[in-house]
């Protein structure tokens, strides 16, 4: 029996949908993915092929509720101060003045991240972690709320700075943005050969409605057999021969980090509220369970040999691992 007593933004967050639906086709499960990030306090990192609407989608969402968007393009030559800001010199005062960065935003599309070298990925995943940047002598909170949402290209490697292992860490979830389905690529045809299409958003939420919604889920119970259950899953990636995963185990580098439960139950009680339920359900951890572990779980060589990947593994852990084991 599903409660409904604490829902009271469920209607508004169904019109966020269909606000979306208005301009981006076929992407619900990355706009789902989004505003568990958003609802939640954790950055995205997208992966998929140039052309899938990722920019549209983001751009379309910060208009929908109402947030501060900025778009990145990461190049080689960008530098730390080209994205949280510097001092510049006014020559009619003769003082430093500080010059705010595009970081100073609630929604950051960071575009190619892996196309900038260390120093300006370390300066975007510090701004991430603290919530604050450092300019000269001064440190500035950022606008809440603050959301990261970094894309890789997963075609054209040459020229690229792939994210540290630790870094990479710091995302919540890393999301996989595929091809749209046939139907879906004909609306999308119909609509953009369109030259007088220019469908305007209306907005649905505001930054207090993200606070109080970010309440409601927090309020989301998880029985103590889903906490455990949670463990469970992360100890199967560091300790797979415990749980009889001996395949996988040859494929294994390193299990996921401490991270990866602590999302992994947020990310469960965001999907919980989505469908009108203060409480968390075994299948809501299973359907995020993908996205929060993947970035996470470092395979070997082998597995690169042998060509597994880590979802292949992942999902070899939740078919194996039980409930209350």
């Amino acid at each position: 029996m599903q409660s409904t007593s604490s829902f009271t933004y469920h209607a508004k967050i169904r019109d966020v949908f269909r606000e979306m639906s208005q301009v981006v086709v076929g992407q619900d499960q990355l706009l789902n993915r989004l505003l568990i990030g958003l609802f939640t306090g954790g950055h995205i990192l997208l992966e998929g092929v140039p052309g899938l609407a990722k920019t549209l989608t983001i751009n379309t969402l910060a208009k929908v509720l109402e947030l501060d968007f900025q778009r990145i393009q990461f190049t080689p030559d960008l530098l730390p101060a080209d994205l949280i800001g510097t001092m510049i010199f006014n020559q009619k005062t003769a003082e430093f003045e500080v010059k705010q960065g595009p970081i100073f935003a609630n929604l950051i599309l960071a575009d190619e991240v892996n196309r900038s070298p260390a120093k300006v990925q370390a300066a975007l995943l510090e701004a991430m972690q603290e919530k604050q940047v450092t300019i000269g002598e001064e440190t500035f909170l950022l606008d809440r709320p603050f959301l990261v949402l970094a894309t890789q290209n997963p075609v054209e490697q040459e020229g690229t700075y792939p994210l540290p292992e630790a870094q990479v860490d710091r995302f919540m979830m890393k999301v996989f943005v595929d091809y749209l389905s046939r139907e879906d690529e004909l609306e999308v045809m119909r609509r953009m050969s369109n030259m007088n299409f220019d469908y305007e958003v209306q907005p649905v939420l505001d930054k207090d409605d993200l606070i109080a919604i970010r309440d409601e889920i927090n309020g989301i119970s998880i029985s103590e057999t889903l906490e455990r259950y949670i463990i469970e899953l992360v100890f199967a990636t560091r300790r797979p021969l415990d749980y009889g995963l001996r395949d996988e185990a040859r494929y294994i580098q390193f299990g996921v980090s401490p991270r990866a439960s602590i999302n992994l139950n947020l990310a469960a009680k965001a999907l919980a509220y989505f469908d009108r339920r203060d409480y968390v359900l075994p299948e809501d951890i299973k359907e995020v369970a993908p996205d929060v572990f993947n970035h996470r779980l470092l395979l070997n060589y082998e597995a690169e040999a042998d060509q597994i990947t880590p979802l292949q593994v992942i999902d070899a852990i939740l078919r194996k691992v039980a409930i209350g084991r």
